[in-house]
């Protein structure tokens, strides 16, 4: 620069030749001294002058080719700001063309469960498994990377020239080796018909090869689950983002795209609230194996090169997020459903480990403007860890952004007035906070543009609950669910919750059932048996009251005869006449109560929907024995109420026939004591077996399909094994087991030791 600004010297003139001037004394002057401090001192400001220009080519230099610090993040964004001012783009969704399939061999082709999963390899074994997935059809996209004769029978194929002829314009936006070309497939599903989208990964081995199992893949119809779930507290307003791995028993694991300040945040809910069902449009499934973690858990958590294999509690409830409140989501294991079909967009300017958590922020503040939330459910998927790199670089993006993008989100408004304008605004200030860039801004308008276009209908706006006076939450209104603390990889991670956790869990149970009386009845040596059966329960219930055919008034042991022993109940119910309702339980049949926690204590529970339990038999062929239950039965029914008579009618179509329940377990809640103490009454003298009129009173009083199916999954066995094997009979995941004998103090600790499984305090009893 300073070479360039000196004047150029004149060219010289032709040389003449003349006499030259005869030389004076002192002609020329005394040479300088030319030493070096002289001539630094004569050329200190040019010095000065270069170091400052090097220093500051040197500093840009440095930061535009560092990707680790925040200070180059922001600075690059208020440069971006300053050279290049983003604008709002201008379009009219109101006149955009259709865009048919003309092109590929699917055109008439039409499916509304789609699972749309990116392929770079050759089809893996796990999706060769999820093409059989009933009702469900399989696309898969390709890429740069993707073998030319790739092929699995079951399954469409788009392959990038396909793709190109499709005529969508996000194709131009799109790079040609990453999986977010999935954008192309969410499109091409939505042409042909999607209703519902399973975003998946080629890895994702279905669990029981159902995605109906713990998904809600139906919101509405008659497969809907209607049905209230639990929701995490909206009490604290500061609590922005939640880690759901802790929910599903591992409070070490931590999802990818959580920020990095959360992940200490390690103790359970101390309390949820609940939220009807049907609007959970986006639904984040569990993965065992190796779940969604980050490139830090991966590479902090193992020792060596083992590979994970992290499992998740497959019983606990699914849970929603309250406005207000986000959780990572991930694009291999989520259900998206028509109405949030908007939110399938990826990102593109952003790191391809970014993309998808990015969106799902995205999506999830949006979707609160149509009144819908995300649920997370138990695991669905089981994915392989093939050990692979987990490249800290690609991931930039969130750990310097995602605590910011979420406090942003979170507070952001818009006063559009349509679902995709709020969607196209949200973008354009996000490139101009520079959550993404521009390139991003552009991808969103074709985006628009070509759901339009393949016949998408842009769901309605509601009011938002985030900005209305939220109710305080009563007692009546907090829901309790305690964890299970499972297996995990506990690397610096304290430890010192467990105990407090199962004697939280011990009160949980309490909580539950501390208001219901347990009656049991025991087959059994109560002298033996009856201290040790109080002890189990009592923990659990109000009270134990214990009969059997002997009386002991020493262990307030009751008289009564199995067969008939209903008509004793009445004299108990009124002895209890505060409590929510009573279990009755037969000493041969063992109680699981820390997995009746779900059950309705309102609704009656019995084992309709156990084949062994509850039976029909016909009067043809059978013995007297049956004929005259037949005939007492049918005295009983006729003399009945209308209201009795009617439920028992439309349940038993034929008087020739007779329901047999061996009832060794069931649960009257209070408002229904009054309906069985006047069939009790009814019955009178007639010597109706127990197995005949707890299921008459049953039916009469409700119809089934308003029973509670909390002991639909017990073990129920016809005969005791020839031993009590804990590994071929007794499961501490169902409600109850039957048949168990406990006939001796050494068969009880037996079953103490074993129950612990369900229960660890127990061990403190033995």
């Amino acid at each position: 620069m300073l070479v360039q600004d000196r004047a150029v010297p004149k060219s010289p003139k032709p040389p003449q030749i003349r006499t030259l001037p005869t030389l004076q004394p002192n002609r020329f002057a005394e040479p300088k001294n030319l030493d070096f401090s002289t001539w630094v001192a004569d050329n200190l400001y040019r010095i000065i002058t270069i170091f400052v220009l090097v220093a500051t080519v040197a500093a840009v230099f440095f930061l535009y080719t560092s990707t680790d610090t925040a200070s180059l993040l922001c600075l690059q964004s208020q440069t971006q700001r300053t050279m290049d001012s983003i604008s709002l783009p201008q379009i009219n969704l109101n006149s955009i063309k259709s865009i048919a399939d003309k092109t590929s061999p699917y055109a008439n082709f039409r499916s509304e469960q789609w699972i749309v999963v990116s392929v770079s390899n050759y089809p893996s074994d796990a999706l060769k498994k999820m093409v059989t997935i009933k009702g469900w059809q399989v696309l898969a996209i390709g890429n740069s990377r993707t073998p030319g004769d790739w092929s699995l029978k079951g399954a469409i194929f788009l392959s990038l020239d396909m793709q190109a002829n499709l005529g969508f314009r996000v194709v131009d936006h799109l790079p040609y080796d990453s999986y977010v070309r999935k954008s192309v497939g969410y499109l091409f599903a939505i042409q042909h018909g999607a209703k519902k989208i399973f975003d998946a990964d080629d890895r994702d081995e279905v669990i029981d090869n159902d995605l109906g199992k713990h998904f809600d893949v139906e919101l509405v119809g008659e497969g809907a689950r209607q049905e209230a779930m639990l929701q995490y507290s909206h009490d604290n307003p500061n609590r922005t983002v939640v880690n759901p791995y802790i929910h599903f028993g591992q409070r070490s694991v931590w999802p990818r795209g959580l920020p990095l300040e959360n992940v200490g945040e390690i103790g359970h809910e101390e309390f949820y609230t609940e939220v009807f069902g049907g609007k959970q449009f986006i639904q984040q499934g569990i993965s065992n194996g190796l779940p969604d973690v980050d490139s830090v858990f991966y590479f902090t958590r193992k020792s060596g090169l083992e590979a994970f294999d992290i499992r998740f509690d497959e019983h606990a409830p699914k849970v929603a997020l309250p406005q207000g409140m986000m959780v990572p989501l991930n694009s291999f294991n989520t259900i998206y459903h028509s109405s949030a079909f908007w939110a399938l967009m990826l990102p593109v300017s952003v790191s391809t480990m970014a993309s998808d958590v990015l969106r799902g922020y995205w999506g999830q503040r949006l979707l609160w403007e149509i009144g819908g939330y995300v649920a997370v459910y138990p695991p669905t998927v089981h994915r392989y860890d093939q050990i692979e790199a987990y490249p800290f670089s690609e991931e930039k993006d969130l750990h310097v952004n995602v605590g910011r993008l979420i406090k942003f989100l979170v507070s952001w408004r818009s006063n559009k007035h349509s679902l995709f304008e709020k969607i196209l605004d949200l973008s354009y200030v996000m490139a101009e906070e520079g959550f993404w860039t521009e390139q991003d801004l552009k991808f969103t308008v074709a985006w628009l543009q070509d759901l339009l276009a393949v016949g998408y209908q842009q769901p309605r706006l509601m009011s938002l609950e985030l900005d209305r006076p939220r109710a305080n939450i009563g007692h009546g209104d907090r829901k309790d669910f305690f964890p299970q603390k499972l297996p995990a990889v506990h690397l610096a991670v304290e430890e010192t919750g467990t105990v407090s956790s199962e004697i939280g869990n011990l009160i949980h149970w309490r909580k539950n059932f501390g208001n219901v009386v347990l009656i049991m009845f025991c087959n059994g040596p109560v002298e033996r048996t009856a201290l040790e059966w109080r002890l189990l329960y009592g923990r659990i219930f109000k009270t134990v009251v214990i009969l059997s055919a002997q009386k002991n008034s020493d262990l307030a042991v009751e008289e009564g005869q199995l067969d008939q022993i209903y008509k004793q109940l009445p004299k108990i119910f009124d002895r209890f006449s505060s409590v929510e309702g009573f279990l009755f339980l037969e000493d041969d049949t063992i109680l699981n109560y820390w997995n009746l926690l779900q059950a309705d204590k309102s609704k009656l529970w019995i084992a309709d929907k156990v084949s062994m339990s509850w039976t029909t038999a016909s009067t043809s062929g059978n013995s007297d024995w049956h004929s005259k239950q037949v005939d007492m039965v049918k005295k009983v029914v006729s003399t009945m109420p209308v209201h009795f008579q009617v439920n028992y009618k439309e349940a038993v179509r034929s008087d020739q026939s007779l329901t047999i329940c061996s009832s060794e377990i069931f649960y009257i809640p209070r408002h229904f004591v009054s309906d069985f103490v006047d069939l009790v009454n009814l019955v009178g003298h007639l010597e109706i077996h127990q197995k005949v009129a707890i299921p008459m009173f049953f039916l009469s009083m409700d119809l089934p399909q308003n029973f509670d199916s909390v002991l639909s999954t017990m073990v129920y066995k016809q005969e005791l094994p020839s031993t009590n094997s804990s590994s071929t009979h007794y499961s501490a995941q169902a409600p109850a087991v039957h048949p168990w004998k406990v006939s001796s103090e050494q068969e009880f600790i037996k079953l103490i030791r074993i129950m612990g499984e369900g229960d660890p305090l127990l061990m403190e009893l033995v």
